[in-house]
């Protein structure tokens, strides 16, 4: 396992970021600071989060008190989809620097191939969206390109992208997307996809690594299957005598990935990032491996299922 991912210019990635999707108010900055005290150096944000200014005041904090310098972190976020249009980007990562307290970013990425209108969070009806005739990806993956180019962010990528949408950016520009971040677990391996990024040396990173039991009470039903609990990772970390978070968390390392799991939890923050020192053996990745039921937690739906929404489950993923 690499405690770094490295982009084709030599920059490092550390392979376990701090997570802050659903890290609440009042909660993530005192996260960011634990995980920095832990040892973390990666940390993953993102517009729709709208926690992005606590992070920033805890990262300023954590400069200002001598934790750490700004070179020493790598800080990840991601272009919401209603700043789509090409001329729309420099404005969304205006307010994401401005939230984070940053001059720059280490890694953007458009958070979804879906676009929406200026003024919408998120869409309750078809007039919501834009098409992608309307905002193609390849317009808003040139914003992206201007803003590497002008320094404001030094690596530029993807969230969600299946191998078709890649395809098209890939081939839309000289630019090529340096990271792919996707739902990644046992219960979803993505090989098809995972091939296609290694084969164009296009980084990984897995969200969900543990099986987000906590989204939102709307996207959960009551027999989805819960990770965690999953009889397998129970035996294998029974094995090594460590929690079974620990063990997903390496799983992911394990598979060449950079991984990002979210808690607010001192102990469990730190137990987290003490994952990249766990060694799966070759039987525990063969369990791993097996998993046939394969289960997305994070199925897009409440893009695609909107009335009237111009996007299908196809957009978004491999069929």
């Amino acid at each position: 396992m690499m405690n770094y991912l490295t982009f084709a210019n030599g920059d490092k990635m550390p392979s376990v970021g701090l997570g802050t999707w659903k890290s609440a108010p009042g909660e993530v900055y005192q996260a960011v600071l634990w995980a920095l005290e832990a040892g973390y150096r990666h940390i993953d944000c993102a517009a729709i989060y709208q926690n992005e200014k606590e992070v920033g005041e805890a990262l300023s904090k954590a400069f200002a008190d001598g934790l750490v310098s700004r070179d020493d972190i790598f800080v990840t976020s991601k272009l919401w989809n209603n700043a789509h249009l090409e001329g729309d980007v420099a404005g969304g990562l205006s307010r994401t620097l401005a939230d984070l307290q940053l001059a720059y970013l280490d890694l953007y990425l458009i958070h979804w191939p879906v676009a929406l209108k200026s003024h919408v969070l998120f869409p309750k009806e078809g007039s919501d969206y834009l098409s992608y005739q309307e905002a193609p990806l390849s317009g808003t993956w040139k914003g992206m390109v201007k803003e590497k180019h002008a320094g404001r962010v030094r690596h530029i990528g993807v969230s969600n992208f299946n191998i078709e949408k890649l395809t098209e950016l890939w081939e839309s520009s000289e630019v090529k997307p340096e990271m792919n971040q996707i739902e990644s677990h046992p219960y979803l391996r993505q090989d098809k996809l995972v091939g296609y990024c290694k084969q164009r040396n296009i980084l990984l990173t897995a969200y969900s690594p543990l099986g987000s039991a906590d989204r939102p009470k709307a996207r959960r039903k009551a027999d989805d299957p819960v990770l965690l609990e999953d009889a397998h990772v129970a035996e294998i970390a029974k094995k090594h005598d460590v929690s079974a978070a620990q063990v997903l968390i390496a799983y992911a390392l394990h598979r060449g990935m950079a991984v990002i799991p979210k808690s607010v939890n001192r102990e469990r923050i730190s137990q987290n990032l003490a994952a990249k020192d766990l060694l799966l053996e070759d039987e525990d990745l063969r369990l791993l491996n097996g998993m046939s039921d394969q289960f997305r937690f994070v199925d897009g739906t409440f893009f695609t299922e909107v009335p009237g929404s111009p996007y299908a489950q196809s957009d978004l993923w491999e069929q």
